[in-house]
């Protein structure tokens, strides 16, 4: 009977997960199975999940789970989104990006949107009609977001925007894409803005190549181009110019934790398909898990992934309460995707050849887990702002 990763830790759920919130991770996790694992081969060599997919998981009830219900969401927290990405980590379908899409795009509109916005946007979000992309990063600005370069000058109702972006996941399907723009360069980081841009209304606005990543294959990653792009002004988030790069800090957590929920499905996916694979493996006659330093490795892995999940556990805890800091959540996004790259590595050496062979499913993982300490904020910039906090 193969080891559940979803149990293989053998932690009491907290109570954050209990009730509705388990029930939702056994549903996500019957659709990522049915719907999703068994296209994914094609997923992964076409680039990108279809559209229908997506409209799919919308019909399911998997998209905006934390929007309120009078914008077409579940009306959960956190923990629900938790529940869908973790039921995508354990399916082993990672190149899904609809945890970007519900728990850091969504967001935004919620928090900062007017109410016609959030009217306007949400139940098309919640449906899979629009789909959803952030795009910070710049060719010459990644993890220092106050050296965006995009510009939006307002010309009556308008704003010209001019400009590019790199590495935007969900690029090539996203048509609703949050853009960071500085609107008053002069003013640094107080000039930055938000503005939403519905990419099959406007002129202007032109895709780039679907990047040639080494992981996560099956999430379209692309180049956006702005050129004169006119968008209208009612479509810039809050009230006024100029509230962007406070908006993006306080949204930076939550992104930061939803790497963590990542990490931490795939760390207890490593293992139970690892234990698996040793019980059954022989070599000199006997079982890879029978020696020695397979049981102490394992054991090793199998604590801090204990220490892991407790971890993560905690902070979803602290945020669906209100009380998870930056500090905090940059602690999470660092220590637990450093754990998923360790063991994942650890777990493919175990495999022995079989892991380095593209038909295992741990290649795989190893190929996918590696941009997780880069996006989101590099794990060195996550180190420098908990230094700061000493």
């Amino acid at each position: 009977m193969a080891t559940n990763p979803a149990e293989v830790l053998a932690l009491p759920k907290p109570a954050w997960a209990a009730d509705e919130v388990g029930m939702l991770y056994d549903m996500a996790h019957r659709f990522m199975s049915e719907e999703i694992a068994p296209r994914y081969d094609e997923f992964e060599k076409n680039e990108m999940v279809d559209r229908e997919s997506w409209l799919k998981a919308g019909a399911a009830g998997l998209l905006c789970a934390s929007m309120p219900e009078e914008y077409g969401g579940s009306g959960g927290t956190f923990a629900h989104e938790s529940a869908i990405i973790e039921a995508i980590g354990h399916v082993g379908v990672d190149g899904f990006g609809i945890g970007l899409h519900n728990s850091i795009v969504a967001p935004y509109i919620l928090h900062y949107g007017s109410e016609e916005q959030k009217k306007r946007w949400l139940p098309k979000l919640a449906i899979g009609e629009l789909i959803g992309a952030i795009a910070m990063t710049e060719p010459g600005a990644g993890s220092d977001l106050q050296g965006v370069k995009t510009r939006a000058e307002k010309d009556g109702n308008q704003y010209k925007v001019n400009g590019s972006k790199t590495f935007i996941t969900n690029g090539q399907l996203a048509n609703f894409i949050i853009v960071v723009t500085k609107t008053d360069p002069e003013k640094g980081a107080k000039g930055t803005s938000l503005i939403v841009v519905e990419t099959d209304e406007v002129e202007g606005f032109e895709r780039g190549r679907n990047l040639d990543k080494i992981g996560l294959k099956a999430n379209d990653t692309s180049e956006l181009f702005f050129n004169d792009m006119r968008v209208p002004t009612s479509n810039l988030l809050g009230h006024e110019e100029g509230q962007g790069f406070v908006q993006l800090m306080q949204q930076l957590p939550q992104e930061r934790l939803q790497i963590g929920t990542g990490a931490i499905a795939m760390v207890e996916r490593a293992l139970a398909l690892t234990i698996d694979y040793v019980k059954e493996r022989k070599a000199f006659g006997k079982a890879i898990i029978d020696f020695q330093n397979t049981q102490f490795k394992l054991a090793e892995l199998k604590t801090e992934a204990t220490i892991g999940r407790v971890f993560y556990n905690d902070c979803v805890t602290r945020h669906i309460n209100g009380g998870l800091d930056s500090v905090t959540a940059s602690m999470a996004k660092y220590w637990l995707s450093d754990l998923q790259g360790k063991v994942v590595d650890e777990c493919l050496q175990l495999h022995g050849g079989y892991g380095y062979m593209n038909e295992y499913p741990i290649a795989r993982m190893f190929r996918d887990a590696r941009v997780q300490r880069i996006y989101g904020g590099t794990n060195e910039i996550m180190k420098l702002l908990i230094g700061r906090s000493l």
